[in-house]
């Protein structure tokens, strides 16, 4: 009997053009992409390269290891976080905090850009007690990469969007010899 209920459901869902996320299929100029990330003074591969190379695999990209005219890249930099005091305590220390995370990115293929670049913000907001230093300070860190790793998902919907977009604006090319369609 549910099945008959979720049945409908789920064809009026798959009609709309709804997707799970990561259920989309990439698009053509998604498939084959290199990931340059320009961070100085950096030992390790910053979160945000690490989640974003993990969505594009799961979603059946091939993440190349140089980067050459017939593959995308994904070029990340500018990546900054900062810490912002948001509220002090009664003996003048800071008990609130807003850590910011922001990067910059671009996508292109060859000379031709493939979507607009622009910058990504993140921000979460924590309290602080000064009681509990050391368990604070793994907070912040674990907060830190979760942010980076939310950026990956938002770069990947943006880039989803922008290549969609442009895809679908674009006029599909007449054959030669063949009348355009009025």
């Amino acid at each position: 009997m549910r099945a008959f209920l979720i049945l409908p459901v789920l064809l009026l869902l798959s009609a709309c053009g709804f997707h799970l996320a990561g259920g989309k299929p990439l698009s053509d100029d998604l498939k084959k992409v290199y990931l340059d990330t320009t961070i100085p003074y950096s030992v390790t591969e910053p979160p945000i390269e690490t989640q974003l190379r993990a969505i594009l695999q799961r979603r059946g990209a091939e993440v190349a290891k140089d980067p050459s005219a017939d593959v995308t890249t994904i070029r990340l930099s500018s990546l900054r976080e900062s810490r912002e005091v948001l509220s002090l305590g009664t003996d003048g220390k800071a008990v609130e905090f807003r850590l910011l995370t922001r990067v910059h990115y671009e996508v292109f293929r060859g000379p031709h850009t493939l979507v607009t670049p622009g910058d990504l913000v993140a921000t979460r907001d924590y309290s602080f007690e000064p009681e509990q230093v050391l368990a604070k300070e793994a907070e912040e860190q674990r907060l830190r990469e979760f942010i980076q790793s939310q950026l990956a998902e938002l770069l990947m919907l943006r880039i989803d969007a922008a290549l969609t977009y442009h895809s679908a604006t674009v006029a599909p090319a007449t054959p030669e010899g063949a009348a355009p369609v009025p």
